[in-house]
């Protein structure tokens, strides 16, 4: 099928009720082209999702210094194309972000994958930060098109996303919202969500417990009804704290227990701990995309275009992106090496992150959760413990104590 002429308008839609936060859309489109391979038949023509990718992903820098956090590559793929790929398998077919920073790379690499996946992706600019549950608001007119369901998710977490699941648990009972909670082991460190085991009607939210009273905490992803809407104001306002509490008063919220991991990956650590379970996740689900051989321990996942040198030994747990060289006698476990760079031989390195285009000299050691923004030069025999190196830097002497290098 051939495709409409690309077209890529952009139009300011200003609300009058209130002047200080004012609505910006980028809507992107093209006519739908064939559906990805193993895409279920679209059912519901009009499935919409919210991601909030917002924020200036201060956690996971110095990676967001040179792209948005949610084009950062996690496992070989941009962390949003994760959550969209899916949404789109599950029948969604109009995206929507809510941005603020860097979005003028999100809408170009959007362009790409709107044609790509064949769906329509819209971009909602918010000018003053507007929290968790602003951004509806402010996506009002896209959201309120009609009496669907629409998704809502943080653009941090990963995991095998049960967004059919998920639409079909709202529609049996019948309610304003569901929320897909996620059991962890210390409840005490995290809000958690009390709600009856059987039907999922939420009866409350507690804030780090002292005492046992559930070990389910809210995991990022939402369904609701478009009167949801009805609710939020076009003002910085919590979901969380101001819109859910309210609503499992009422008897309007439910939740959904994720079966499979779950990993809020804003962060370093959480980053390289979201990978190791992801990497699991293939080797359950999709063994043959696992990289195996001489050399290779556990999960690892490499690039085709990657360059691995003799007597090498790479994971458990390690992803390889596009373009990378690993010379001779490298050791590497647990570790993302983002596209481009080099780890020059006899190397070792655990724990890290190597941003794109880096370069690791001879004879290395690099581990506690190192990471390396882009095109960072380490020199040879050099020890770096818990470094956090910003882009372009040129590391000359060791850094034995976990610090930025500016």
């Amino acid at each position: 099928m051939a495709c409409d002429t690309d077209v890529f308008s952009r139009h300011a839609l200003h609300r009058k009720p209130n002047k200080e936060f004012k609505q910006s859309y980028v809507s992107l489109r093209v006519r739908r082209l064939s559906a990805p391979p193993g895409s279920p038949p679209r059912r519901d023509l009009n499935m919409k999702a919210l991601i909030l990718v917002g924020g200036y992903g201060t956690r996971l820098r110095p990676l967001t210094l040179s792209v948005p956090k949610p084009l950062v590559e996690f496992c070989n793929k941009p962390i949003l194309l994760h959550q969209v790929e899916a949404l789109v398998k599950a029948g969604v077919n109009h995206v929507i972000l809510a941005v603020s920073y860097m979005s003028e790379l999100l809408e170009r690499e959007m362009r790409v994958q709107e044609q790509r996946l064949g769906i329509r992706i819209s971009l909602s600019h918010e000018k003053e930060p507007l929290g968790t549950a602003g951004p509806l608001a402010l996506a009002r007119e896209l959201l309120n098109v009609d009496n669907e369901p629409f998704f809502v998710l943080n653009s941090d977490v990963i995991c095998d996303f049960p967004f059919q699941d998920l639409l079909q648990f709202h529609r049996n009972h019948g309610k304003e919202g569901t929320i897909v909670v996620t059991r962890v082991e210390e409840p005490s460190k995290y809000g958690v969500v009390v709600f009856e085991a059987e039907s999922g009607k939420i009866h409350r939210f507690v804030e780090k417990p002292q005492v046992f009273v559930s070990n389910k905490i809210n995991a990022g992803i939402y369904i609701f009804n478009p009167n949801v809407l009805s609710r939020i104001q076009l003002r910085p306002t919590s979901i969380e704290k101001e819109i859910f509490p309210v609503m499992a008063e009422e008897s309007q919220l439910y939740a959904m227990e994720l079966q499979g991991f779950w990993m809020d990956i804003g962060q370093p650590k959480d980053f390289l701990t979201g990978m190791c379970m992801y990497l699991q996740s293939l080797r359950q689900h999709a063994p043959d995309r696992l990289h195996t051989g001489p050399g290779f321990l556990g999960n690892v996942l490499v690039d085709p275009t990657a360059q691995i040198g003799q007597n090498c030994t790479i994971g458990p747990n390690v992803t390889i992106g596009a373009g990378v060289v690993v010379e001779d006698g490298v050791r590497i476990k647990r570790c993302t090496v983002l596209k481009g760079s080099r780890v020059r031989s006899h190397s070792w390195l655990e724990s890290c992150i190597v941003g794109w285009s880096s370069s690791v000299g001879q004879w290395v050691r690099m581990e506690n959760v190192t990471v390396l923004g882009e095109d960072v030069i380490v020199n040879d025999e050099l020890y770096l413990n818990g470094a956090n190196v910003l882009p372009h830097k040129s590391i000359n002497e060791s850094v034995p104590e976990p610090r930025i290098i500016m």
